[in-house]
């Protein structure tokens, strides 16, 4: 299993749904910034949002095994092998990343328990 390079491309708000839907002061997410990076292949990185991860995990998890071989969606989708563009689930405030597959080995952090 690999590593997965998870970088938040753009932290957006969609102004008109803002205005309709959202909190007086609604601004895009205050969790993650642009050009973060973060690392992960079965778990969530730390500091990285719930609702980011359980948005994107499927194309990390795939990402981790060996998907970055190939295009993904039978090529109609991403045109570089190993790469994904996902966003979060925030309707009003989504937050895209880039996921690219990598050359590192994951390593389990394993403790047994006694």
């Amino acid at each position: 299993m690999k590593k997965v390079k998870i970088m938040v491309l753009k932290t957006t708000l969609d102004n008109e749904l803002a205005e309709e839907y959202g909190v007086p002061g609604l601004t895009a997410c205050p969790m993650l910034k642009e050009g973060q990076v973060f690392y992960a292949d079965y778990a969530k990185p730390e500091g990285l949002c719930d609702e980011a991860w359980k948005a994107i995990y499927q194309y990390v998890f795939a990402l981790a095994h060996g998907a970055g071989d190939e295009l993904f969606y039978y090529g109609d989708w991403i045109k570089t092998p190993g790469v994904a563009i996902c966003s979060c689930n925030d309707g009003l405030r989504p937050v895209i990343f880039k996921l690219e597959a990598t050359d590192e080995e994951s390593k389990i952090d394993y403790t047994p328990v006694r």
